[in-house]
């Protein structure tokens, strides 16, 4: 055999070792890729139903989506921190939420095309977007909007629960002249105040509620004072207010102010030598129930009935009542912090608002009783500010209505509350809680 048919001998027996290697590996890959794919000549039609199969099972895991777009260090991005953790840990498996510090992270938000922060965007589980905000979003506000798009997250044992009372649990058969015309309490005949009107008398259980009418009348108020008149607490007769002085006081206990008139100084100031106080004429008197006036509505208030409200220029106000406390974010047009006590307990509530909406609520489980009432033409109003209250969950809540046998009205949340004031026009909110008139019910 020549030289060169050696070499072509050879040059075969090298290829078919390469084939053979290339072969074996290729195996082994394709073995390694699929067990069930372990050849290299599988067939072509198994690898695409394969990926099909891959791919499906890839959409039946994924999640709706919702991804934030902020930073550590904004305030409604920290105002955003905590809901999104509760989004996270309330709705794990059904919702997937993701965080993203824009400042941290500069080329995040080129990538998302965002103009502002916090934003929130909406991601069907197919990834496609369905919808962006910007801007502080409640909550509330994102489980409604995920609702609209047919992603019910909400358990309906987690949702706010249901509960009203349209008739009073027992008729009022009280005699009228012995309910007081502003907070329907029983008058204590000691304290008497009385209006008198065209209409009739306005029989008043104190000279605090007198105060509070006063303060809510829009007539002309000149002289006023002339149609008052008070019971004297030493002999129970009926004086002028304009004659009379007050001895005014507070409970040891409760802090809660006291006031009792007397037609003659010397009973006044024998009353005071056996249970304190300060001696006061009208004007003073009028002066002192006038200093506090509820950020909302205006009436007179006493700070330690009233809810406490913080505005955010540092504004310290009340709230005559908590649906009234709310109502300040919208006569300001401010972010504000309510401290309100639970009806029932006095356990502390504390709510903060942010762009109108609710930001945080502590507990997490409180909620707002709204007193209605039911007008002559069927129609129903608010009760008023003496029938409204915030609980720290529903127990405690129908536990008080429960003790209140003619108080009608019903549950909302808190941020339905606040959504009710955010509506109000700013003629609506000037008008707001005014009687118009003094007339007997």
């Amino acid at each position: 055999m020549n030289k060169i048919g050696k070499i072509a001998i050879v040059a075969v027996l090298v290829l078919a070792v390469v084939v053979v290697i290339t072969v074996k590996q290729k195996g082994k890959e394709d073995f390694m890729a699929d067990a069930s794919l372990s050849t290299a000549g599988a067939a072509p039609e198994a690898k695409a139903s394969m990926s099909k199969q891959n791919e499906s099972a890839e959409k039946s895991n994924a999640l709706p989506r919702l991804v934030d777009l902020g930073a550590g260090k904004c305030i409604p991005c920290k105002m955003m921190a905590p809901i999104l953790e509760e989004l996270k840990e309330e709705y794990a498996g059904r919702l997937k939420v993701e965080f993203i510090d824009v400042w941290e992270n500069p080329d995040a938000g080129s990538e998302y095309g965002i103009k502002l922060i916090p934003t929130q965007i909406f991601y069907a589980a197919s990834g496609k977007e369905l919808f962006r905000h910007e801007g502080f979003f409640s909550k509330e506000d994102i489980l409604s909007k995920w609702k609209e798009f047919g992603v019910d997250l909400m358990d309906s044992g987690a949702q706010m629960p249901t509960f009203e009372r349209l008739t009073p649990a027992q008729s009022d058969k009280r005699p009228r002249d012995t309910v007081c015309y502003m907070c329907d309490r029983d008058v204590d005949q000691r304290v008497l105040v009385m209006v008198q009107t065209d209409k009739g008398p306005v029989r008043l259980c104190s000279a605090h509620c007198y105060f509070i009418m006063y303060s809510c009348l829009t007539e002309d108020k000149s002289g006023f004072e002339k149609k008052v008149s008070v019971t004297d607490w030493s002999t129970k007769q009926s004086v002028p207010a304009t004659v009379a002085v007050f001895l005014c006081g507070q409970d040891e206990t409760t802090g809660k102010p006291w006031i009792k008139a007397f037609a003659d100084r010397q009973a006044a100031v024998k009353e005071r030598a056996a249970n304190g106080g300060n001696i006061l004429a009208l004007a003073a008197l009028q002066e002192k129930e006038l200093s506090h006036r509820c950020g909302f509505c205006e009436r007179a208030c006493y700070p330690q009935d009233a809810a406490k409200v913080v505005v955010e220029d540092g504004v310290h106000t009340w709230g005559c009542c908590s649906h009234c406390a709310l109502g300040v974010a919208a006569r300001t047009g401010k972010d504000i912090e309510v401290h309100e006590k639970d009806r029932l307990t006095g356990q502390e509530i504390v709510v903060k608002t942010l762009e109108g909406k609710i930001a945080s609520l502590e507990p997490k489980t409180s909620m707002a009783w709204f007193g209605q009432r039911k007008r002559p033409d069927g129609t129903w109003g608010s009760a008023g500010c003496f029938h409204q209250g915030f609980f720290v969950n529903a127990e405690n809540l129908k536990k008080w209505v429960e003790q209140n046998p003619y108080e009608t009205g019903r549950l909302i949340s808190i941020n339905q509350a606040l959504a009710n004031k955010m509506k109000l026009s700013p003629e609506q909110i000037k008008k707001a809680c005014k009687i118009g008139e003094c007339a007997p019910k």
